[in-house]
């Protein structure tokens, strides 16, 4: 069979212009399992009170970490893709959810390369699963085919967050940044409201309802972002050999008023120093490349957050971007889907 494989992540604006921040705000809010709320009430939540203020605070932002190359997160998705070229046969795309390049941008580019392809493996670059993050990754590639009416088939790799090498790559990457001394190392993952977690529960009753619900066995794991979450902290800190009392482990990036998954990075960070933490390492496994929640908001308003508060010292540890380690994960998992390994084989939910 002929193959090719897609690497998929979130997306960026074109430039740091308020037009290409309000478009891309506007594709990534508008989508249903990102602001999941009726399509009127979502399109005055979005078009007439979200994007119009939000829009120059992220165009800010987004200048603070824009590069000659552009996009962080495109420039380091595109070297992705040449490290992972090199290592494999099939032929290697990008695509986004949101922005450039779009799904059918990768679809017609490999086709170009291979006009007789029969089958893509997708790689969705979401460790953990959530509908408004992996299960709208997938869908929007579906749909994107679907509409195309592409005649390859369209396979998906599952979220990965308790994947022995991916763990392992995870480890490696963090382990020189721990030689030094520090009080507490915070695994920070981007934030869901709590609503997203009990709506993606196929029990209806264990998610957020059992006490210490992560750590007691549920099908409902399969499709929850938090115990996922959880349990990719635990294996790394146990490989790493990181004691409870070092480690913490909260969610960043909240949006509105409505709970979110808690507790929240930005709170714990103000009130750290006062608990007798003053040197700080910040990793965020919920995202494999850096880009704006990592850069700016972890690293730039985190960072002020925490020696504001009376830190001494702050170290963001930066995602896995093109560890040697992370690569050979993806072409692993190349060679086994090539190989006729089912294993990785993933459909969502789509709830």
């Amino acid at each position: 069979m002929k193959r090719a494989v897609i690497l998929m992540n979130l997306g960026s604006p074109d430039s740091t212009s308020i037009p290409d921040i309000k478009a891309y705000l506007d594709e990534f809010l508008m989508d249903e399992r990102v602001i999941d709320k009726p399509w009127l009430l979502r399109a005055l939540l979005v078009k007439g009170i979200i994007v119009p203020f939000r829009a120059p605070k992220s165009a800010a932002a987004y200048k603070s970490i824009w590069t000659k190359e552009g996009s962080p997160l495109i420039t380091i998705s595109r070297q992705l893709e040449a490290a992972l070229a090199r290592d494999v046969e099939p032929p290697v795309a990008i695509a986004m959810r949101y922005g450039s390049p779009s799904p059918k941008m990768a679809y017609d580019e490999l086709l170009q390369k291979n006009p007789d392809l029969d089958e893509i493996l997708v790689v969705p670059l979401y460790p953990h699963y959530a509908m408004s993050s992996y299960e709208t990754a997938v869908e929007y590639a579906k749909e994107q085919h679907r509409k195309g009416g592409y005649r390859f088939a369209l396979t998906f790799v599952k979220p990965f967050y308790d994947d022995a090498d991916y763990i392992s790559a995870l480890c490696e990457s963090i382990r020189p940044h721990l030689d030094k001394p520090y009080d507490q190392i915070v695994f920070s993952y981007h934030g869901i409201p709590e609503r997203h977690v009990t709506k993606c529960d196929p029990t209806g009753k264990h998610c957020l309802k059992v006490p210490n619900c992560c750590e007691v066995p549920s099908q409902a794991h399969a499709y929850c972002y938090r115990h996922q979450c959880w349990t990719t902290t635990q294996l790394v800190a146990d490989r790493l050999g990181i004691p409870a009392d070092k480690r913490g482990f909260s969610f960043q990036s909240r949006l509105g008023r409505d709970p979110w998954l808690k507790p929240y990075t930005a709170v714990r960070l103000a009130e750290l120093p006062r608990e007798g933490v003053k040197k700080l390492l910040v990793v965020c496994p919920a995202f494999v490349s850096d880009c704006l929640e990592t850069i700016e908001e972890m690293g730039e308003e985190g960072r002020e957050i925490f020696l504001h508060a009376g830190g001494e010292s702050f170290e963001l540890i930066p995602c896995l971007n093109v560890h040697p380690l992370w690569v050979s994960t993806l072409a692993k998992w190349v060679a086994d889907y090539a190989g006729g390994s089912r294993a990785m084989v993933f459909e969502p939910a789509g709830k």
